[in-house]
C-alpha cells in the first residue's frame, strides 16, 4: 500500500475513533466516516472489505494502542517513582483530553463495549483484549513496584479510571477523574494489607 493508501486509511480510522468516542457505534455510521473522513465512499470498502464492524474493530484495536503507548511513555518518564506517579499524570491526561473536547473524548473503547459486546462477538473479543492488555500492563508495573496484589489491583484501578469517565462526562465536570486519582493514591500506597479496603475507604 502506497503512502496515500496509508493516509486514507488512516483518515478513516481517525473519523471513526471520533465518532465512536462522542457518539459510540451507532453514531458512527459509513456515511458520517466518509463525511467526517474526507475519503472517497469506494475507499472505505477497499481498505475495510468487512464493512463497518471490520473499520470499529480497527479503531478499537488503534485506541488502545494509543492508550497503551501513552502509558509506557508516561511510565518512562517516571522512571524511578513508583506506578502511582504514572497513574496521577494518566488520570489527569485524560480528564484534560475529556474537557478540551467538550466533554466527548472519554474512552475510546468504553461506548463500543456497552452497546456491542452482547451483540458482535469480533467486537466483544477486540474490546476485551484491549482492556486485558492494559490490565497485564499495569500488573507488571505494580509487580514491579512489589505491590502485594498486582492483578486485582490493577483491575480496580483500570474500574475508577472508567468509571470517573463515564461520570465526567454525565456531569461534564473533571471533579469524579480528581476523586478516582485521590482514591488510586490511596490503594497504591505503599504497604497495604488489605487492597480492597483500602479502596472502599478512599471512595
Amino acid at each position: 500500500m502506497g503512502q496515500k493508501g496509508e493516509e486514507t486509511r488512516s483518515r478513516l480510522l481517525d473519523a471513526t475513533q471520533q465518532l465512536i468516542e462522542s457518539g459510540g457505534y451507532f453514531n458512527a455510521g459509513l456515511n458520517q466516516v466518509v463525511a467526517a473522513s474526507g475519503a472517497p465512499k469506494g475507499s472505505l470498502y477497499f481498505h475495510f472489505p468487512g464493512g463497518k464492524d471490520q473499520l470499529v474493530e480497527e479503531s478499537v484495536r488503534r485506541g488502545g494502542r494509543e492508550i497503551a503507548r501513552l502509558m509506557a511513555d508516561l511510565g518512562a518518564d517516571a522512571a524511578g517513582h513508583r506506578t502511582v506517579d504514572m497513574l496521577t499524570t494518566l488520570v489527569q491526561v485524560l480528564a484534560g483530553r475529556l474537557e478540551e473536547s467538550d466533554w466527548r473524548k472519554g474512552c475510546p473503547i468504553a461506548t463500543v463495549a456497552l452497546e456491542m459486546a452482547a451483540a458482535s462477538p469480533s467486537l466483544q473479543k477486540a474490546c476485551s483484549e484491549v482492556y486485558r492488555s492494559w490490565e497485564t500492563t499495569l500488573a507488571e508495573r505494580l509487580t514491579a513496584d512489589g505491590h502485594p496484589s498486582p492483578d486485582g489491583t490493577a483491575t480496580a484501578v483500570l474500574c475508577l479510571i472508567e468509571g470517573a469517565l463515564v461520570l465526567a462526562r454525565a456531569h461534564r465536570s473533571r471533579e469524579p477523574l480528581d476523586r478516582a486519582a485521590h482514591s488510586i493514591a490511596s490503594l497504591l500506597r505503599p504497604g497495604p494489607s488489605d487492597p480492597g479496603a483500602v479502596a472502599a475507604r478512599a471512595l
